[in-house]
């Protein structure tokens, strides 16, 4: 049995004759993920851990939200107010030692307000203190396989400790708005004034939120050290991307590099069907079987994001054993085609059997036998099976 390579064109798309994905993005670090197929669209230095600032507090909320998962506070449920929290610097809610704030105003005060104060009232509620909920952070972060995250505080105050990789964000982003569908909305609130404290100071410092372009979520970022950054989500049609920028000079920078990376996400890219399930790719020989081929299918339609300009086919190569011996499975694996667009990351999707084919009986044995002696008299070699 020997393995059997066949190069093809996939000539139900075509890509363009310009790379898709030459955006030279002035952000110091970047990633881009479009989440219905998976496909990362930007990776620049995604995997190195960096200040996040306020981003990280994506964290925290995740593990407030888990909490409300399971049981064990509500959104009703209300927190006390440290001094400890009352006394933090840098963004606020403006909370006081006074104030029973529920969760779900915590959680408005985080998003829209990025209330430092907050998050420690949401940290020491949950884990009775803020280097407590840090170390359950760390010990979640290593649960969920982010490996370039560490927490030494639940809103981002620069510590040497405090650190978060662009795909980890993302990560904790897409986890957001796949697995907490029901509290996502709280990203797209553009203002939030608690108790009516600083109305001037309501809004939410996301800046795509106002400009029509699908965005809706999710938190900016900005320390010295870390400088401006966001991770933003938006939706157009029915794709949504993920992206995520750090290291940018300006709050002005941060909007202009945000809203050029979410229109050539979505301009330079478009999801087709390349394959439908079903579909014949390729027939192979049988041995030993009541039928002396057997077609190789697809499970599932294959979508892919391609470039959305047009060029020329996409290139793919399938790859199986030939010939197989009997029986065989409808839907055994037998091979895989692996797609290869342009710039693109590699795609390889199983090719399965169409049918079973049963062991054949005394004739189709007599048969394959035949093959083997006249292929040996004529001089062939067949590979043992």
């Amino acid at each position: 049995m020997r393995f059997a390579r066949l190069l093809a064109t996939l000539a139900l798309l075509c890509l363009t004759a310009l790379p898709a994905r030459a955006f030279d993005t002035i952000a110091g670090a970047a990633f881009v993920v479009d989440m219905n197929t998976g496909t990362v669209l930007m990776d620049k230095a995604a995997d190195t851990p960096l200040p996040p600032a306020s981003m990280s507090k994506l964290m925290t909320l995740n593990m407030l939200f888990e909490a409300l998962r399971d049981g064990r506070v509500t959104l009703e449920t209300r927190f006390s107010v440290s001094s400890r929290a009352k006394n933090m610097g840098g963004s606020t809610m403006f909370l006081n030692e006074q104030d029973r704030p529920t969760v779900e105003e915590l959680i408005k005060g985080i998003v829209v307000l990025s209330g430092n104060d907050a998050c420690v009232v949401v940290a020491e509620g949950l884990a009775g203190t803020e280097d407590a909920f840090a170390r359950q952070m760390n010990d979640r972060a290593r649960d969920l396989g982010m490996t370039g995250s560490t927490f030494a505080n639940a809103s981002g105050w620069p510590s040497p400790n405090h650190r978060m990789s662009m795909r980890d964000l993302g990560f904790v982003a897409m986890r957001l708005i796949k697995d907490f569908p029901e509290y996502y909305g709280y990203f797209g609130l553009e203002e939030f004034a608690w108790d009516n404290r600083a109305p001037q100071n309501r809004f939410n410092r996301n800046p795509l939120l106002k400009l029509g372009i699908g965005a809706d979520g999710l938190k900016t970022g900005h320390t010295t050290e870390a400088g401006y950054g966001l991770v933003g989500s938006a939706v157009q049609g029915n794709r949504r991307i993920v992206f995520v920028l750090t290291g940018l000079g300006s709050d002005v920078e941060r909007a202009e590099e945000a809203e050029r990376i979410v229109n050539w996400a979505f301009r330079q890219f478009v999801q087709k069907t390349v394959i439908e399930k079903d579909k014949l790719m390729a027939k192979v020989p049988v041995w030993m079987g009541e039928s002396e081929q057997v077609g190789l299918v697809v499970a599932n339609d294959v979508s892919m994001l391609v470039p959305a300009l047009v060029q020329s086919g996409i290139p793919a190569e399938m790859t199986y054993r030939s010939p197989l011996q009997a029986p065989i499975v409808e839907g055994q694996v037998l091979g895989k085609l692996v797609i290869n667009v342009p710039d693109m990351p590699q795609t390889s999707v199983e090719l399965l059997a169409d049918r079973d084919v049963a062991r054949g009986g005394f004739l189709p044995r007599l048969r394959t036998a035949a093959r083997v002696l006249i292929g040996k008299l004529a001089g062939t070699t067949q590979d043992a099976l």
